[in-house]
């Protein structure tokens, strides 16, 4: 079957806004367990692999195919030299490798751009960790999918039971993806300049009718929810192409717990943990944040049935009320100004607006996006310190070729001026979390996981503090993240 995809406005966003600093891929690290599987090994999960690509989507084994000088969206094209080998690779860290030597390897394998003359994912198969673990890096750019979309990847290169029954033999017919003609390129990209001021105009009237829009919310309700510039920290300056990476687990127990307990949503607790760990960070450099920090929060807005692989996020200004003490209190009012700031981006949202990437040529894009990253780190304006997302992962076991997943652990994408991102990925149990910074600002990620782990221990033990009165909890200490989840306070 043959057909033609173009890249969505917002997909080729993901392209253009790269440069030397700026990457536009997102990747995962994901811990095995093997001893429970006599035929682990590469080979196997090479088959693996091979075998479920197919089920993944036609954008795995397609190439970018960009217009001539930019003009033009570009296309995904099948790549009629696909070699998985190209995608799979092996490699070991030196026995027994920890934590921190594996969260290295993964910083060192993520700084790297992903190569546009081939599809735009990579593997890494990497051994030689302690207690006989494996782990799996994968690497893919965001122009090909959304976080929702990337989470819904699991249910394809994993298994519900060490050795599943084999899967009946199938094939499906392949979707082959077709290049436009040079003629058709050109005739588009001649089209869209032509379009050029009309398009610029009618972007210009939907910002102004979103503006008029929002006045009557901005003068009723303020915008404490959304603050306009955050207090500026070390890391919220021009950031470069180096990327290291730490990662954590927490009990979602716990956080379900306390979010129950204080009427809130996971992602308050979330923000609010994030942005006590950046004050203690600045605290032990001696510095005291002037006012509340702020972060950047991509919010998907996938319908439960789209299954399209396409971009489907919006982005929000949430404040982490670190400005309020109490660390539960400073949780109810995050959840009070991001029900703010949620109430205004749907005011904003109800006023279509076209995507950036469907008004500009992508070159023209390209151009704004090093200007405004350029003019924000001259200027210190920062919208927001960090980025923190939250995707719901899957709520039972994996298994990938045999070996137990013991963890997931997202690594994502660093925004001008915003040197540092949060993710989470809720898995069995835990809430499996990734530190992603730019190394010449935040050389240790380490101790900025550290002010994670004690922000949250502070946050346990005031709810522990609340609610001991009335029933018993369990104090114990924070889980491993290559350990079974453990016993949480709301299971005491």
């Amino acid at each position: 079957m043959s057909a033609r995809r173009q890249l969505s406005g917002t997909d080729s966003l993901f392209l253009s806004m790269e440069n030397v600093d700026v990457h536009g891929h997102v990747g995962g690290l994901v811990v095995l367990d093997p001893s429970g599987s006599a035929t682990f090994g590469f080979e196997r999960f090479r088959r693996s692999v091979c075998t479920r690509l197919p089920n993944a989507g036609p954008e795995f084994t397609a190439r970018v195919e960009e217009a001539p000088l930019g003009l033009a969206r570009p296309h995904l094209v099948s790549d009629a030299s696909f070699d998985v080998d190209r995608h799979v690779r092996r490699i070991a860290l030196p026995a027994p490798g920890g934590r921190r030597e594996l969260a290295e390897m993964v910083g060192f394998l993520f700084e790297r751009k992903l190569d546009r003359s081939r599809p735009l994912w990579e593997m890494w198969f990497i051994e030689g960790l302690e207690k006989g673990r494996v782990a799996v890096f994968f690497k893919t750019h965001h122009a090909l999918m959304d976080g929702m979309k990337g989470a819904d990847l699991s249910v394809v290169l994993c298994d519900l039971e060490p050795e599943p029954a084999p899967a009946l033999e199938t094939s499906p017919e392949a979707t082959v993806l077709g290049a436009p003609s040079g003629y058709q390129q050109a005739l588009e990209g001649l089209g869209n300049l032509a379009a050029l001021p009309a398009r610029i105009a009618g972007y210009g009237m939907q910002a102004l009718r979103r503006g008029a829009h929002l006045v009557p919310f901005v003068l009723n309700n303020g915008t404490a929810g959304m603050p306009a510039v955050a207090p500026r920290l070390d890391f919220n300056g021009r950031i470069g192409p180096g990327r290291n990476f730490a990662f954590t687990s927490i009990p979602l127990e716990d956080v379900k717990a306390i979010k129950d307990h204080l009427g809130v949503k996971v992602n308050d607790v979330i923000v609010a943990l994030c942005g006590e760990a950046m004050v203690r960070w600045a605290e032990r450099r001696g510095v005291r944040p002037d006012g509340s920090l702020a972060v950047s929060c991509p919010v998907s807005t996938r319908q439960a049935t789209d299954a399209e692989a396409a971009n489907k996020i919006a982005n929000m200004i949430v404040s982490c009320a670190t400005d309020v003490a109490d660390p539960l209190e400073r949780v109810r009012e995050v959840h009070r100004r991001a029900n703010q700031a949620k109430a205004m981006t749907s005011r904003l949202r109800a006023q279509p607006i076209d995507s950036l990437g469907d008004v500009l040529p992508p070159s023209i894009v390209h151009l704004g996006f090093r200007a405004a990253g350029e003019f924000a780190a001259w200027s210190g304006t920062v919208p927001a310190n960090a980025v923190v997302s939250n995707v719901p992962g899957p709520p039972v076991p994996l298994y990938m070729a045999g070996a137990r997943v013991c963890g997931i652990f997202p690594i994502s994408i660093l925004a001008p001026t915003q040197g540092l991102n949060f993710t989470a990925v809720s898995f069995t149990g835990r809430l499996d979390i990734g530190i992603t910074a730019d190394p010449q600002h935040l050389e240790d990620p380490w101790e900025m996981m550290a002010c994670i782990d004690a922000a949250f221990e502070q946050m346990r033990n005031a709810y522990v503090e609340q609610t001991e009165a009335s029933a018993p909890v369990l104090r114990r200490p924070l889980a491993q993240p290559e350990s079974q989840p453990v016993r949480s306070i709301a299971a005491a």
